[in-house]
């Protein structure tokens, strides 16, 4: 049997005990082997699922170690792009919460370090390995809906904390950064295209951040809506309006969290037909195509370039409200 990829977590984060750790542990030819964390009291919950897990006093220590393979990066926003360089030079592969990165321009030096030595680098943005998505995105390119004409997506959530990195300005927090990845970075991938123009803005902010984002976009051939806020009640959706259909994603981003995870396909007399996607759990699948690209050299579903191109979308959305 081919040996595991043993994964260190650098900080012991909410995110990271509540999901991707537990992810990791579960996957299929991975193995969680390792926390960064000077305080005992956090690294103990991980512990609990996962007894031998050896617990560094620093972030630098982890890398240092012959024993770890590949790190799993859930730090702030701010620090993803010091941390996944610092783990590339010292030998391992990544995999880094998203957004990877708080400009497009800054994911060049990971592009360059990852050619360089050869290792995976990427951005955990998870939705790309959930069938769902691979589905929706099979519909599109087989002309299910017919031609393209519009798509909009919702993301939101209520946090109001003004302590929670994601209300922080230092940190990188937004609802941008933080969810409108999610949107932007689907519209993309399941077209293939680039938006040709960030036609309009209507962005809130408080404290620095925005709790609020409207937006509309041109692509190649369709219209493109998205708002996104961390000041509204929870709600998620993802809808491609054809010539001749509609895809409906009821469950686009947190799959399985918080209801059902449906695909919704109507033709043009009405008529719907729903595919269940309820019970599949995208987080473990992202590990193990992240292991089967360290192993077996399998092709990752989202490069580095992939991550490029939504920072460069939200740049570009920044940039026109900011210009106003």
């Amino acid at each position: 049997m081919t040996n595991p990829v043993r994964f260190g977590v650098l900080g012991a984060s909410n995110f990271a005990l509540s999901t991707m750790a537990r992810a990791i542990h579960e996957a299929e030819g991975a193995k969680l082997a390792a926390i960064a964390t000077s305080s005992a009291a956090k690294a103990a919950p991980f512990q609990a699922f996962c007894p031998d897990l050896e617990v560094f006093e620093d972030y630098d220590a982890l890398l240092a170690s012959d024993a770890i393979d590949a790190v799993y990066i859930p730090l702030p926003n701010h620090l993803h792009i010091e941390w996944s360089l610092k783990a590339l030079a010292a030998g391992k592969h990544v995999l880094c919460e998203k957004p990877i990165a708080l400009k497009a321009g800054d994911i060049d030096a990971l592009i360059a370090k990852r050619d360089e030595t050869g290792l995976l680098c990427a951005e955990a943005y998870m939705i790309v390995h959930h069938p769902q998505w691979q589905r929706v995105k099979g519909l599109l390119a087989e002309g299910a809906i017919g031609d393209l004409v519009h798509v909009e997506g919702v993301f939101s959530y209520n946090n109001p904390d003004p302590e929670n990195i994601r209300n922080r300005p230092e940190t990188g927090g937004g609802s941008i950064p933080d969810i409108g990845v999610y949107p932007y970075g689907a519209v993309r991938w399941t077209t293939g295209q680039e938006p040709r123009a960030i036609t309009r803005t209507n962005i809130r902010y408080e404290n620095g951040v925005d709790t609020f984002a409207e937006v509309n976009a041109d692509f190649d051939g369709f219209s493109y809506h998205a708002l996104t806020s961390t000041r509204m009640a929870n709600t998620q959706s993802m809808r491609f309006h054809g010539t001749e259909g509609i895809i409906t994603l009821t469950m686009p981003f947190n799959a399985s969290a918080h209801g059902c995870t449906t695909v919704e396909m109507q033709d043009a007399d009405g008529a719907k037909q729903v595919e269940d996607f309820t019970p599949v759990r995208q987080y473990v699948l992202q590990v193990q195509n992240f292991v089967a690209s360290v192993r077996e050299g399998k092709p990752y579903p989202w490069t580095l370039e992939d991550a490029r191109g939504t920072q460069a979308m939200i740049d570009a959305i920044f940039a026109l409200d900011q210009g106003r």
